[in-house]
Order: C-alpha cells, then structure tokens, then sequence
C-alpha cells in the first residue's frame, strides 16, 4: 500500500508555469509507471503523462513540449512541470502509480489547477 499526495496546484494566468509534485508514503521503486492524470467535471480521468521505471514517456498529445514529467526515486517523488499553461489545462490533476508485479494502481487525491487571466 502506498499513499500519493499532490500539491503545486493553484490559479496561473496563461501563458504561465505550474510544477505540481507527488509525494509517495514510500518507495517508488518499485513502480514500473508513475504518471499524472486530468479531470474535468463531467468528463473521463486523461492521461498527461507518464514515465516508467526505464525512463520511457508518454504524453498527450496536447501537452508535448510544453508539459515534462521526471521522477525522483531518492525522494520518493514524481514532478510535472507545466510550461505556456492554456485555460483548457484547468482541471484536477491526478498522480498515479501502477505496480506492474501486483497489477495494483495507486491514486492521490487531487490537486486543482486553474489557467485563467
């Protein structure tokens, strides 16, 4: 069991930057994917980005170039830097871990961003 908690998110004007951070109870090392989802009210949980243990990315298609996933195992941490941020960004933004042994999937509890002027 592994608890993931969000935090970074806010209000930014567009055009800015947000690094949202994932903070896990314990050793992501043992994750194959770690990786940020988005919600909108109403609509599916999306992928932004995910990065597995091998270093292999993935991205939405509309966030490439702007938007860099990394991951600190030391720090048990995963990062999301988000560049020339777009009000369609806004939503909650969701951490996630996948434990590809157990096939187990790990969820934070959210953390709200909003792209407004």
């Amino acid at each position: 069991q592994v608890q993931l908690v969000e935090s970074g998110g806010g209000l930014v004007q567009p055009g800015g930057s947000l690094t949202l951070s994932c903070a896990a109870s314990r050793s992501i090392f043992r994750f194959n994917t770690m990786g940020w989802y988005r919600q909108i009210p109403g609509k599916e949980r999306e992928l932004v980005a995910a990065l597995t243990s091998g270093g292999t990315t993935d991205y939405a298609g509309s966030v490439k170039g702007r938007f860099t996933i990394s991951r600190d195992n030391a720090e048990n941490s995963v990062y999301l830097q988000m560049n020339s941020l777009k009000p369609d960004a806004t939503a909650v933004y969701y951490c996630l871990a996948y434990d590809f042994n157990t096939g187990k999937v790990y969820w934070g509890q959210g953390t709200q961003v909003t792209v407004a002027a």
